[in-house]
């Protein structure tokens, strides 16, 4: 097994964050993610990869600095969790997860708690990996989100969604509108490029909300602030690659049976 290694503000310029290692054209997002960790590692934010050059990752800290809307008071949120490639089946997503209950626990958190999917949603964790793991489903969502949650103290309150978001929809006219964060290192670009052109070529309006702080997060309408894709007020994917034209019909179509 690959040695695992924690970034920090002391190495995080001269390592990589395993997204979008040598996508050229997302090189901005890329730097905007390092200065998103950057000013997180204040908040007692953890970033673990192995010691290679792959996207095997975890991102978590305390519920109350999270860019989620949940209340969960004293747990530890995670983000982005992944494992991909030949890196999969072969110990790493358990040890990773398990440095970070030891976390809780040294912390005396009342457990960790992570937004995910009721199936996989894109750019979010396994759902069916992390109940098999001890994970709980604890809240679900009108729009197919829900919190998984493990607690480690037995009486604590459990995650909930904040009321900004329980509706699953959102108040707009007519079109798309996508909101997203410096969370990822793809979501900038894709929606202030691919996006914006794939709109344009269709004659969709776009309206574009950019999360550029902890509390408009916090107050998000989606769950989902790394990226969510709304039409006409309904949630329709986190999946980033519905930005890109080749994509946008394919998804829509799957989703929601719409065609443009």
């Amino acid at each position: 097994m690959e040695k695992i290694i924690t970034l920090n503000k002391s190495n995080i310029d001269k390592e990589h964050i395993c997204c979008a290692i040598s996508d050229k054209k997302c090189r901005e997002s890329y730097e905007a993610k390092k200065e998103w960790l950057k000013n997180e590692f204040e908040n007692n934010y953890i970033f673990r990869r192995i010691d290679a050059r792959a996207k095997v990752f975890i991102e978590y800290g305390p519920a109350e600095k999270a860019w989620v809307p949940i209340e969960a008071p004293n747990y530890l949120v995670i983000n982005c969790f992944w494992v991909s490639g030949k890196y999969k089946r072969n110990g790493y997503g358990k040890e990773l997860l398990r440095l970070a209950i030891e976390d809780a626990r040294s912390q005396n958190k009342n457990g960790l708690v992570t937004v995910a999917g009721m199936k996989k949603f894109h750019f979010m964790s396994d759902t069916k990996w992390l109940i098999k793991q001890g994970f709980e489903i604890t809240q679900d969502h009108p729009s197919g989100f829900c919190l998984l949650t493990i607690k480690l103290e037995q009486f604590a309150k459990e995650p909930q969604f904040k009321d900004s978001v329980i509706s699953g929809s959102i108040e707009s006219g007519k079109g798309l509108v996508a909101y997203y964060s410096n969370r990822c290192p793809f979501a900038e670009y894709h929606v202030k490029n691919s996006l914006t052109a794939t709109a344009g070529k269709r004659n969709i309006p776009l309206k574009t909300v950019k999360f550029t702080t902890m509390e408009q997060a916090q107050s998000s309408p989606t769950p989902a602030t790394i990226f969510s894709l709304f039409y006409n007020g309904e949630f329709i994917t986190t999946d980033i690659s519905v930005c890109m034209d080749s994509r946008f019909d394919k998804i829509f179509k799957k989703e929601k049976n719409i065609s443009f």
